[in-house]
C-alpha cells in the first residue's frame, strides 16, 4: 500500500496527466463522454434491479439500488475515463502541489463537466427510445426519483453533494493506495454503494436523471431550469467534498512534496555549514591575533572534533 506522500504525488502526477490530455481535446471529450455512459449506465441497472422494489415500497430499494449502481465507478475505473466527481479531488491535489496551475485544473474539470453531460445525455435518449421506461417498475422509478430530488432545496442538495463526493472520493483515493485490482474493486463497490443507500447527490448520475426527465422519459414534467438548479448545486456540493474533505485534507496531512522536503533539507544544512565554517574562521582569526600579541592561547574544548 502506498504511503500518503506517495498517494497524493501519485495523484498530483495523475492531475498533469490529465491537464496534458486536453491538448488533444476530441480524445479528452470522447473520454468524458464515456464517464457519463458508464454512470449512466450504473442509472438504467439500477432503475431495472431496483424498480420493482421501489414500487412495491420495499425498504430494501436503497440496498439493491447501491449494490447495483457500483458498475458505474467500477467500469470508470477499470475501462478508464474522465470523471468530473473523481476529478474534483485530483485536480486540486495536482494544484496544491503545483503539478499543474489552479486556472488549469479549473478548465479541465469545465472540460470533464462538458464531456460527461453530453455522454449522459445521448445514453438518456438511447435509452428512451429503447422503450424502457414503459416499464412500469422501472418509469416509476424514474419518475419517484426525479419527483424526490426536485423537492429538495438548494441547501439540501448541496450538502447531501458534499456527502456523496466525499465517499466517491475516498474509494477513488483508497484504491488509488492499494495495489491490488481485487482490493481496489472491492473499495470502490463500497463507497458506490454508501453513497446510493444514503440517498445522496451526484452530479453526473443527475445528467442521465434529468437528462432523460427533460427528453420526454418520464411521465414528471421537468424543465431545463430544473436540470440546471440541480446540476449547479449539486455540482458545486460534489466540488466541496472533493476538493477541500478530501484533496485539502489529505495534501496537508502529506506534507510538503518530496523534492520541496529535500530541498530545504537541504538549505538547513547548508545554513549551519556556512554559520559554523563562519564561527570556525572567527575563532580562527582570534588565536592568530593572541599569538601576534604573545598571549596565552584559550582553546574551547566543546568544540573539538
Amino acid at each position: 500500500m502506498l504511503s500518503i506522500p506517495d498517494a497524493v504525488d501519485a495523484q498530483a502526477e495523475a492531475a498533469a496527466v490529465k491537464v496534458a490530455a486536453t491538448h488533444r481535446p476530441l480524445r479528452f471529450l470522447v473520454s468524458a463522454m464515456l464517464a457519463g455512459l458508464w454512470v449512466g449506465g450504473g442509472v438504467y441497472v439500477m432503475f431495472s434491479a431496483a424498480g420493482p422494489f421501489f414500487i412495491a415500497g420495499d425498504p430494501a430499494t436503497r440496498l439493491v439500488s447501491g449494490a447495483v449502481f457500483a458498475i458505474a465507478l467500477t467500469f470508470v475505473v477499470f475501462a478508464g475515463s474522465e470523471l468530473a466527481t473523481s476529478a474534483m479531488m485530483v485536480l486540486p491535489m495536482g494544484a496544491m502541489r503545483r503539478t499543474i496551475s489552479w486556472l488549469q485544473g479549473a478548465g479541465t474539470l469545465a472540460f470533464i463537466l462538458i464531456g460527461n453531460f453530453i455522454g449522459s445525455l445521448v445514453l438518456a435518449w438511447v435509452l428512451i427510445q429503447s422503450g424502457i421506461f414503459n416499464d412500469a417498475a422501472t418509469g416509476g422509478m424514474l419518475d419517484g426519483i426525479l419527483t424526490a430530488k426536485m423537492s429538495h432545496s438548494a441547501s439540501e442538495l448541496f450538502f447531501r453533494a458534499i456527502m456523496c463526493n466525499i465517499l466517491v472520493c475516498v474509494a477513488i483515493w483508497a484504491a488509488g493506495r492499494v495495489k491490488s485490482e481485487a482490493a481496489k474493486a472491492i473499495v470502490i463497490f463500497w463507497g458506490v454503494f454508501g453513497f446510493i443507500a444514503s440517498g445522496f447527490e451526484h452530479v453526473v448520475a443527475n445528467m442521465t436523471i434529468f437528462g432523460a426527465g427533460v427528453l420526454g422519459g418520464s411521465t414528471v414534467e421537468v424543465t431545463w431550469a430544473d436540470l440546471g438548479t440541480n446540476m449547479l448545486w449539486v455540482g458545486l456540493g460534489n466540488l466541496v467534498g472533493g476538493m477541500v474533505v478530501l484533496a485539502m485534507a489529505y495534501t496537508f496531512i502529506a506534507g510538503p512534496r518530496r523534492a520541496d522536503a529535500v530541498a530545504a533539507l537541504a538549505a538547513d544544512v547548508s545554513d549551519v555549514s556556512v554559520e559554523r565554517t563562519s564561527a570556525d574562521a572567527v575563532a580562527t582569526s582570534g588565536i592568530a591575533e593572541s599569538l601576534e600579541r604573545d598571549e596565552p592561547v584559550v582553546v574551547d574544548a566543546s568544540r573539538a572534533g
